[in-house]
This record gives structure tokens, sequence and C-alpha cells, in this order.
């Protein structure tokens, strides 16, 4: 954050007398930077990322005080939260002498998107495979938002229907790719490994050195879930600092149970991946997946009214497919008084604002109007 944006930040904030566990924190947040510093890591993302007020939000809920983490304010290609993923995983690609990146996702995949970016600013050939999750073949969707901005960052884009499996799709096209010499590197769905978990590992670590600095206790982080690795990483990270931040994922794809089950492994095999003797209670790992509605990419009227809430009273864009769904879980949860007795709740904002051009129609917005 800039120094103008931690006077303003400062300024709304009542510092609380915690210095001593200010200082732990500090610490811990310095070991584990030092430890991820082993790790090869290639600059892609503007950070660390704004931490905002939306108060004008908290004032309309009545519950505790909410913020959002502008983890749509990365940079690379309109930013999101694969960015921080990809730091790493560009840099075990350029490791490994690969010349070619394969990723694969959803129709109005960010991790597409951003991959496609990575690649292009590393010089890279990109192919992209899409898999149809929701069956629409309307123009909007399958054309524009992030599918024009996979094919404007000069990727190869291509289709499979749904329930295809993906990572043997992925894993044909690199051997047919290594049969005419290229030396392909493959990055799972959301870039969603051990290797791409350390980037949320590190913004664990940067949102408490955030916090701290400006003395604002955080209560509970919540976010958007879906391949794992974002919530995995940060599931990792707050445990290597021994954080008690509250953190919950709102799932957008799997039931609750499934979805517990991958953070939680990856979460172990992130925390195995970067050396920490650290521990993870199965309790830690929770998600909530109420509001995912007909499916994965599918829009929700909690969804809809969401991002019009938040678009008409803080000025920001969120995304039909994955942050918007997650703030439909934040403001009902807030409703309901899920964090009552909490007095600052942070949301993760994932990015993703360029899938809205491919549902133009679910907003029902009016036109021109005449003077």
């Amino acid at each position: 954050m800039e120094k103008g944006a931690d006077v303003a930040l400062t300024d709304q904030l009542v510092r609380r007398d915690g210095s001593d566990n200010s200082d732990l924190a500090a610490s811990r947040c310095k070991d584990l930077a030092i430890q991820l510093a082993k790790f090869p890591r290639v600059a892609l993302g503007h950070l660390p990322t704004p931490l905002e007020p939306m108060d004008r939000l908290s004032e309309m809920l009545g519950g505790p005080r909410l913020w959002v983490k502008r983890d749509d304010c990365t940079g690379l290609s309109s930013g999101g939260n694969k960015t921080r993923k990809l730091e790493y995983l560009m840099a075990d690609a350029q490791t490994k002498g690969a010349d070619t990146i394969i990723t694969q996702g959803a129709t109005q995949s960010n991790h597409a998107r951003q991959t496609a970016a990575a690649a292009a600013k590393l010089c890279m050939a990109r192919h992209i495979l899409l898999e149809d999750r929701t069956g629409s073949n309307d123009a909007s969707y399958i054309l524009s938002g992030n599918v024009l901005l996979d094919r404007l960052h000069g990727a190869t884009v291509s289709k499979r229907s749904g329930g295809t499996d993906m990572n043997a799709e992925m894993e044909a096209l690199a051997e047919k790719l290594r049969e005419e010499g290229k030396t392909p590197y493959i990055i799972p769905g959301g870039g969603s490994n051990a290797i791409g978990a350390l980037g949320y590992v590190n913004c664990a670590r940067e949102l408490v050195e955030q916090a701290n600095g400006v003395g604002l206790k955080i209560d509970a982080l919540v976010h958007a879930t879906g391949s794992s690795g974002t919530q995995a990483g940060l599931v990792a990270g707050l445990a290597a600092i021994e954080s008690d931040i509250h953190l919950l994922g709102i799932g957008v794809r799997a039931p609750q149970e499934k979805q517990e089950a991958m953070v939680y492994d990856l979460a172990l095999r992130t925390l195995a991946h970067l050396g920490s003797s650290s521990e993870i209670a199965r309790s830690d790992v929770r998600a909530n997946c109420d509001y995912i509605g007909a499916g994965y990419g599918i829009p929700t009227e909690g969804m809809v009214a969401a991002l019009k809430l938040l678009a008409e009273t803080e000025g920001l864009l969120f995304d039909p497919v994955y942050s918007g769904k997650g703030l439909d879980g934040l403001i009902d949860l807030t409703r309901k008084g899920h964090f009552d007795g909490m007095e600052n709740v942070v949301f993760l904002h994932t990015g993703g604002s360029a899938a809205l051009f491919g549902y133009p129609e679910i907003f029902d917005l009016p036109g021109y109007v005449t003077n």
C-alpha cells in the first residue's frame, strides 16, 4: 500500500493496546517471509494490494465493520487472485526450461485470462482449454469477457464439453507439443497446487502485516473458494504465523464436505512444500456452500443483488461466477448475525470483473433515458 493510503487508513482506525502481540506477529511474519524467499518467484503483481473499509455497506448491514482486501488490483490483465499464484508457478516453469504454458478452466475463467497474460509477458506460448460447465451458447458468454481477453493475449483457445477429464486433456496436448519439440508446462485449473498456493501463504503474511501496521485487529477473513488454492494457501499461511483470524470460504462449486476436504488436503501439502512444522486442525478449514445455486458459473438472485449493491454503494465491481457469490454469502451471513461479536471482517476481493461482460443480460439494467 502506498504511503498516502497508509495514512488515510490509519486516520480511520482506533489503535489498540496490543504492542506485544503485534511484535510477535511481526516476528512470525518475518520468519515466514524468509521461508518463502527460498522459492523462485517472478514479479507479476502490484503488491501489496490495498486494504480498504466498506463503510456504506457496513452501515447498511449493521454488523461489524467490513473491509475489502483488493486483490482485484493485482494489475495483471485487469487483476485477480490468480496473479499471486502465477508468480510462483511461472517462476517454476522458467526454472524447468518451459517455452509453452497449458492450463484449463471454465468458459469465463479468470485464471485462464491471467495465465495467458503472464505467459505473454514472459514470452511463452499459451494454450487454454475451456470446459463448458453451463451449457450456454450465448455469444457474449462464449466469446466476450475473459474469453475475449484470452484471445487478445495471444492464447489459442479450445473448448471441451462439461465433465471432460481436463487434466487428461492437458496432458494429451502436452505430449503432442513435446513431439513437436516444445517444452510445455502444465498449470492446474485455478493454479491450485502446492506451488501456486504459496501465493496465498504470502497473502496471509501481507494482510497481517498491513493490519498490524495500522493497529487493525481482524476478527474474520471471508472469501470465495473454488479450486481450493486460495483458501489452502491462506489456511497454511495463517497457521504458519499462528494467527487467530477466523477464515471462512464461501463455496462456488462443490458441496461443503468435498470443498473442505480439498482445501485441507492442499493446505497440508502446501505446508509440507513450504517446509513448515506448523499444524492445521481439520476444524480450521471452513466452507459455507449454501450460495452456489444451480451450479458453477450459473447466476443466482443473491449474487446479482450483491453485485448491484456493491456497485451502487461502494463503487466496486465483482464477478458473477466467483467473487459475486462469495459476496452474497458475506452479506447474507452478516444479516443473519453470523459475525455478531466481531468488530472487523475483511472480504478478500479475488477480482474477475471482466466476466461481467459474459453475462450482460442478468442484471436487467435500464437503457438510455430520454431527457
